[in-house]
């Protein structure tokens, strides 16, 4: 059948109604009931108005009118659907309790699995975060009996539940943001009690799953990581590294439960099917039992069956022109029938990536698909097409979660495609295996293991590519002149990939932007001294040492934003990585760092806390075989033609009693921050100090050592908080004050006190919050600042 053929005209009459039901709840869901109310009412008025117009007097428009018609009526449902929603939502005695902040005692069923969390700032503990039903919740005065989704926020002893199990807790009810899918937020300190187990399909599930997990133990830790996250969505034993360089490269679906993995599971099971003799309705049934292990398996939680019902549209997409036909169609109807059942998808960026995949898929793939196989084989023009289409379909939505642009995505994903079919296939196999044999289990395992093993080399060798992610601002402005940019992409593209030399040319063209990328720091000067990097709520420092060498202090909170300044600054070897302390917004960004860079040694402060964060960089140092030292108090250290001297800490604070945490702030300040290593820095006749989270408690103890603390630089200490003895910083004397804080961080960093403090004392001050990454140089003694210039 030909591309022109009428049959293969996309049946495009749902695309409208869907689009306009989609806005309609986006702009309804927790609106008052009764704004809802009226706009369904007012809409379903309007549909049969003129649908009687159109039934008594038909005219050329009739079609457009019936679309009218259709979309008046989606409207009207969708606007009811947000109406209840919200009303369920405020329902019972839950949203009244979570206003007066009640304590309460509730029976749960456990409808997530639970995900340990780290604070960025380590204030507090780690703790566990889950979707869970209040079933019955207890005061003082009644027990009601209810249905009402919360957002349980508990101690790390909740990591012991168990999807589909009943639980009684005691906790507080808190109240959320309008726009959640949950009613209140349940916080609890107490540890649940469990009330029975999952339903036995279930269990069964954790069995399969445990199976998996042990036929793969042997394995490596990258493969053991990712196995099971290929197979079943289980990301528990997979590193923040790998999964980091996932996302540099566009793989993190395989990685997840997605609607893209499980159509290449589809995609390779059912050829398979057919050379083993199952043809019509057999073909089906297979597709369908696969379609089930895999919901059972991974469980039915709504991200789950989401994945499987657009699994299965984006699988049309690319068969026969007929199927694409229907696939257009069915992917409208699924998503009006999705926010039917569930209207709090309609502000989910997750909903929003599948449908807007799948749609690539269908709308852009088979063209494109055509037009490659004009000069390739017809498996490899699909294997393009797929992933370009899905790629380009979702960047902008991507850019605007993640404030980058991922150029390798198509290429990893035309690369690792072929091996994901066979890993999840005989990672499946293996887990069914080891219910019988644990060792046979693992000689299946490790079969499965390399398959995974190339994927895993195609993630990790194009997230190292200079130019494999490109920083774009997550703004309006931004993600619209990005949509923009892929419009047009999307009309010019065809006539590129119908023609073999322009695909070449653009092929290289990309390679050059990889390999040979532009810097995303713009007018940093190549003579540059000193870089405080733009990550986020944290700090990331970059201190030249030689060609391509450079001291880091700190690393962020977040890998991608590290590693992106790094390979902006062309860094490929550092010889000393200093950890002035423990806390997230310092050390969460270690694996960007180490990411594709040759690390001699890290230096850390001496005071372990908080233990989580401790042992998640002593197992990350250890896995890339790097060493950890302990500073020593005005020990002196040359790294090329870089200085420096350790200026504190001089005392250490006893750590805590196991299984306490120290991060609470008391009038002394946090010892996480007061045993932050501080350094006096020389650099090509710049003196730079370096302070870490100082609070006033060091800083007036440096004072007190007498140490010349004059400086031409000096970072200001813990974001620019409004803790800061004006002392201390008069000392300094720097001719420039830099701070490194967020974007409309939570903390108010900086503080106004802080800059009211540095203005006063005629420091010119710089933030990365308002100015991006800060980059200063000093040419002919000549001190100069230079900023990325991407202000909010």
């Amino acid at each position: 059948m030909s591309a022109s053929d009428p049959d293969d005209r996309l049946d495009a009459r749902l695309l409208i109604p869907a689009a306009t039901g989609w806005l309609t709840a986006v702009l309804l869901l927790n609106q008052r009931p009764l704004t809802a109310a009226i706009a369904a009412t007012t809409a379903l008025a309007l549909a049969i108005t003129v649908a009687l117009i159109l039934r008594r007097k038909p005219t050329t428009w009739a079609s457009s009118g019936w679309t009218a018609t259709g979309s008046l009526v989606v409207i009207a449902g969708l606007a009811t659907a947000a109406a209840l929603q919200t009303t369920a939502l405020r329902a019972g005695p839950v949203h009244d309790l979570a206003a007066d902040n009640a304590t309460v005692t509730v029976r749960l069923k456990i409808e997530g699995d639970p995900s340990l969390r780290q604070s960025t700032t380590s204030r507090r503990p780690p703790y566990v975060v889950l979707k869970a039903t209040i079933e019955e919740v207890r005061t003082r005065t009644a027990t009601t009996r209810v249905r009402t989704p919360v957002l349980v926020i508990g101690t790390i002893k909740w990591q012991t539940v168990r999807f589909g199990q009943h639980v009684n807790a005691n906790g507080r009810l808190q109240q959320v943001e309008d726009g959640s899918d949950v009613a209140a937020m349940l916080s609890t300190r107490s540890p649940p009690r469990p009330v029975d187990e999952p339903p036995w399909w279930l269990r069964a599930a954790e069995h399969v799953r445990a199976g998996l997990r042990e036929a793969v133990a042997k394995e490596p830790d990258d493969v053991r990581g990712l196995v099971p996250a290929l197979v079943m969505g289980d990301e528990s034993a997979l590193s923040t590294d790998l999964n980091q360089d996932f996302q540099t490269t566009g793989l993190t679906h395989l990685s997840a439960v997605s609607g893209t993995n499980l159509t290449l599971l589809l995609a390779f099971l059912l050829p398979v099917a057919r050379l083993l003799g199952v043809r019509a309705r057999g073909l089906t049934v297979v597709g369908v039992m696969t379609v089930v292990v895999f919901v059972i398996l991974a469980r039915p939680q709504p991200s789950v069956l989401r994945a499987a019902a657009m699994g299965l549209i984006a699988l049309a997409a690319m068969t026969t022109g007929g199927a694409r036909r229907r696939a257009v169609r069915t992917l409208s109807f699924a998503v009006i029938v999705l926010l039917l059942l569930d209207t709090s998808l309609a502000r989910s960026a997750g909903f929003a990536l599948s449908v807007l995949a799948t749609a690539g898929i269908v709308l852009l793939g088979p063209g494109w698909r055509d037009a490659l196989a004009k000069w390739l084989p017809r498996w490899l023009a699909e294997a393009i097409s797929c992933p370009l289409a899905a790629q380009l379909a979702c960047t902008p939505i991507v850019a605007w979660l993640s404030g980058q642009v991922s150029m390798v995505a198509v290429g990893a994903n035309l690369l690792a495609g072929p091996a994901v079919g066979p890993a999840t296939i005989v990672g499946f196999t293996a887990a069914g295996v080891a219910l019988l044999s644990t060792w046979l289990a693992q000689l299946v395992g490790w079969v499965a293991g390399w398959p995974a093993r190339w994927i895993i080399v195609v993630a990790r060798e194009g997230a190292g590519l200079p130019g494999a992610a490109n920083a774009w601002p997550a703004t309006a402005v931004g993600v619209a002149v990005l949509t923009l940019l892929c419009v047009a992409l999307v009309l010019g593209l065809h006539r590129i990939l119908v023609r073999p030399i322009a695909m070449v040319l653009a092929v290289v063209l990309l390679a050059v932007v990889l390999l040979r990328p532009v810097g995303s720091l713009g007018r940093a000067p190549r003579d540059w001294l000193f870089v405080m990097c733009d990550v986020g709520q944290g700090d990331g420092l970059v201190l030249r040492a030689g060609d391509r060498t450079a001291v880091v202090v700190d690393t962020g909170p977040d890998p991608a934003a590290m590693d992106r300044c790094l390979r902006d600054l062309r860094v490929e070897h550092i010889p000393v990585l200093v950890l002035t302390h423990f806390h997230a917004d310092h050390v969460g960004g270690l694996a960007g760092v180490l990411n594709g860079r040759r690390v001699d040694e890290i230096e850390v402060t001496p005071y372990f806390s908080p233990p989580a964060e401790y042992r998640r960089v002593v197992e990350l140092a250890a896995r890339h075989g790097i060493g950890l030292r302990i500073v020593a108090y005005q020990e002196r250290r040359v790294v090329g033609a870089l200085s420096w001297t350790t200026l504190w800490p001089a005392r250490v604070p006893a750590l805590p009693p196991a299984g306490t945490s120290s991060a609470t702030p008391t009038d002394e300040g946090s010892p996480e921050n007061n045993a932050s290593i501080a350094m006096m820095v020389e650099l090509s006749g710049l003196r730079i100090l370096l302070t870490g989270d100082l609070e006033p408690e060091s800083q007036r103890a440096i004072l007190a050592t007498g140490a010349d603390l004059r400086v031409d630089v000096l970072k200001v200490p813990h974001h620019g908080s409004a803790r800061q003895d004006p002392t201390f910083i008069a000392a300094t004397n720097a001719r420039l004050a830099l701070i490194s804080a967020g974007r409309d961080n939570d903390y108010g960093h900086p503080a106004p006190r802080t800059l009211d403090l540095l203005s006063h004392d005629s420091f010119r001050t710089a933030t990365t919050n308002t100015t991006g990454t800060l980059t200063v140089a000093n040419p002919q003694n000549h001190l100069t600042l230079t900023t990325s210039g991407h202000a909010p």
